[in-house]
């Protein structure tokens, strides 16, 4: 389909005046303002839990991801959906005699989106607000003004005037460090700005459709799950497909919004309120040909806009999913997203519930005819 056509479609469809329910705006709100950094998944793990409880019987793998498992009409095909709980944020490494605290990155963080970042360190007592300190520009020579400021030289303020007060908040090496970014509606309400998008936004379509599906029946076994520790090497991902075992395996994400200046269409080419995007590449994965056909046959029946994606410089949980034994057709299914990897980034709730829609429709339509012609 050419692209034009899809820019025209989204626009007859209105996908941003699409109307996103009150309960799953409160999900999305819930789950980004979850902690959750890699290994530290716990608080967000809870969070989605709770939400899978009521349709499906939910359990974890020794890692903490969660899968939850709920048969339709028929064992087959298994179908996976799955989101990854995890987030990028950072770790404490040391802390100094004046009460300052070091720290390790959890995940790809750009140090020009680093300085002056609120943050919340997660202490055994609980937690810490706190920012990232770095020098500033007033003692830094001219030359030095210019250049990005590495992590090395950048530290975590508390408030703290020495390591003992540190340490009588419950802080030590190892605590983990997430970025604050509440949940905001924007423009009207149509748009959100939170941290941890990525991928809350896979997490809560998970429930979405898992929900949905459950009210209307569906064809097949479908699993949703959220992986743990996707940013740090896609480890989540390894452990949930051997125990989901799925004949076909959705990895749902956010992708990189490319509607703002300065960014070229031939370096991203999704914009926001034209529906969600289907990954025609990316750096773990090239998808298979005959589910992403199958997925845009049902996006067109069913009047869903959507978009094209790729994204040579990344990877998903689906780079993990589609090599599992002897092999898993598998696709990756985003919702745009601006400014992914800091700690506020902005999406279009009508791009979510197109999403939804979308995905729902697909586990519908998933049964064992299907996947015969998928596979081929």
């Amino acid at each position: 389909m050419r692209r034009d056509g899809q820019d025209r479609r989204g626009e007859r469809s209105g996908v941003t005046e699409r109307i996103i329910p009150e309960r799953t705006i409160e999900l999305l709100q819930e789950l980004t303002e979850s902690l959750g950094v890699p290994g530290f998944e716990d608080p967000v793990r809870e969070t989605m839990q709770r939400h899978l409880r009521p349709y499906a019987e939910v359990s974890t793998d020794n890692l903490g991801s969660v899968i939850a498992v709920r048969q339709g009409s028929s064992a087959r095909p298994r179908v996976l959906v799955a989101g990854h709980l995890d987030e990028i944020g950072f770790l404490v490494s040391s802390i100094t005699d004046e009460g300052f605290i070091r720290f390790q990155t959890l995940g790809g963080w750009w140090e020009q989106v680093m300085q002056a970042q609120r943050v919340v360190v997660m202490g055994k007592d609980g937690p810490v607000p706190g920012v990232i300190g770095s020098k500033p520009p007033h003692i830094l020579s001219p030359d030095d003004r210019k250049k990005v400021v590495e992590r090395k030289e950048m530290f975590i303020d508390i408030g703290a005037a020495s390591r003992a007060e540190v340490e009588a908040l419950g802080i030590r090496p190892g605590d983990p460090v997430v970025p604050y970014g509440p949940f905001t509606r924007l423009a009207g309400g149509r748009r959100a700005m939170a941290k941890a998008f990525d991928d809350r936004v896979g997490c809560a379509l998970a429930v979405e459709v898992l929900r949905r599906v459950a009210e209307s029946g569906h064809p097949n076994t479908l699993i949703a799950a959220g992986t743990v520790q996707e940013e740090v090497g896609l480890r989540g991902a390894a452990t949930v497909v051997e125990a989901a075992e799925p004949d076909v395996a959705f990895a749902l994400e956010v992708c990189i919004a490319g509607d703002t200046p300065g960014v070229r269409v031939e370096d991203a080419q999704a914009k926001l309120g034209k529906g969600p995007a289907i990954t025609l590449y990316d750096a773990s994965m090239v998808p298979h040909r005959r589910l992403r056909d199958f997925v845009i046959e049902v996006a067109e029946r069913e009047g869903i806009p959507y978009q094209f994606d790729v994204m040579p410089g990344g990877g998903t949980d689906a780079g993990r999913f589609h090599i599992w034994r002897r092999g898993v057709p598998s696709l990756v299914i985003g919702v745009p997203s601006r400014y992914i990897h800091t700690g506020s980034s902005i999406i279009d709730l009508g791009d979510f519930e197109a999403a939804a829609q979308l995905v729902t429709a697909v586990v519908r339509a998933l049964d064992e005819q299907a996947l015969a012609r998928i596979r081929g």
